[in-house]
């Protein structure tokens, strides 16, 4: 009889009618060897509390002694015993917890010795092999890490039985894969646990699984474009700076992502262009962008297919925020390849971009280029 079965019987014993059990919420079992659990959900489906619960769960278990504890050990290795590593690129999430505080939006855990920030999968295999008796991994935001991190993860959990719990966003802003790793985490993953949230538009209640990426200028909501940089790194605070962006959970409907087509139809062609040397219709456009964005093709692009009504009004926002060139220009640059260094230094001369703004987004998404 399973535990679904087992808690029916229970409650019928008790009285109640047949009902349909939902468990939600249940321990973490730390006697399964060599899992690697995928969290998945937008910002604020509460990924890394549930990681956090999984670390007071360790706590109580920690306590047991005898054939408990021996379930969970392998050689050496003791799977109650779990770390939580952070990225060095997401530290600057929660900048008023303490150094050793596993931090989410409803209050953190203190890990002590137990938490620590790597670069990349080179610098988690050092944190592994100087703590050989720990044998669970909370990997938070583990598509921030570079590729290799999902084939170390598969290597240790299928060697040593170590365990990897890696609460993480496996779809971007874009209701794209996040990236190639987070496309590895899907491929090496033995389970996967979806979580959601309430649409946060405030007229909704639909179920939300995407993120939404927006701005606030002058008080108004303004959605990202689809070409805005993939990576921003920032707090979670809310921002009202245009430059700076704000997240929230959306549903289908309610998930505005302005430019889409403008990019497949006329960005990324003008960067192509660019590439192989004509860069004159490139600069014509950004420099539309970045001194009258009514007489720019995108203006037009999103004139002719934003509907009539408020959605329509809300994803004519989007060209309110400031450095619309610049972001354009960071996508054609850090995710697209098109265009040289030199190329993106002589726009940057030419239009007066904003140098800061460019040089922050670029090192964000690992392209940095020094403009000043």
């Amino acid at each position: 009889m399973d535990r679904v079965d087992e808690t029916g019987q229970f409650l019928k014993s008790l009285g109640f009618p047949l009902l349909s059990i939902h468990h939600v919420a249940t321990h973490h079992d730390f006697s399964a060897a060599g899992r690697r659990t995928l969290v998945i959900g937008p910002m604020g489906s509460g990924k890394t509390e549930f990681s956090a619960r999984i670390w007071r769960d360790s706590r109580i278990a920690l306590k047991k002694r005898g054939k408990a504890a021996q379930l969970t050990a392998s050689g050496m290795v003791d799977r109650r015993d779990v770390f939580v590593v952070r990225s060095t690129l997401d530290k600057s999430r929660f900048p008023d917890y303490p150094d050793d505080a596993l931090a989410y939006r409803g209050g953190y855990e203190r890990c002590g010795d137990r938490i620590g920030a790597v670069r990349d999968s080179f610098g988690l295999e050092m944190l592994i092999a100087e703590n050989p008796s720990v044998g669970t991994w909370i990997i938070d935001e583990a598509a921030f890490f570079d590729e290799r991190i999902a084939y170390l993860m598969k290597d240790e959990a299928e060697q040593r039985g170590l365990c990897f719990i890696c609460p993480t966003l496996v779809l971007n802003f874009r209701r794209e894969i996040f990236n190639q790793t987070a496309r590895l985490l899907l491929e090496t993953a033995t389970d996967i646990i979806p979580l959601t949230a309430y649409c946060e538009h405030p007229e909704c209640l639909e179920d939300s699984l995407y993120t939404y990426r927006y701005y606030l200028v002058e008080g108004l909501e303004c959605p990202a474009l689809y070409f805005d940089p993939l990576i921003i790194i920032g707090g979670d605070r809310m921002k009202l700076d245009g430059k700076e962006p704000n997240y929230c959970t959306r549903c289908d409907r309610h998930h505005y992502l302005p430019g889409k087509e403008y990019t497949f139809f006329t960005l990324k062609p003008l960067g192509e262009l660019a590439a192989r040397g004509n860069i004159a219709p490139l600069l014509a456009e950004l420099g539309a962008m970045a001194g009258a964005i009514e007489t720019s093709r995108l203006y037009a692009s999103l004139s002719s297919r934003c509907s009539d009504g408020e959605d329509g009004e809300v994803q004519m926002n989007s060209l309110r925020v400031p450095c619309i060139a610049e972001r354009a220009l960071v996508y054609l640059y850090a995710e697209q390849n098109l265009l040289s260094e030199e190329q993106v230094r002589f726009i940057v001369q030419e239009l007066g971009l904003d140098r800061q703004y460019l040089e922050q987004r670029l090192a964000d998404n690992r392209r940095p280029i020094a403009l000043s």
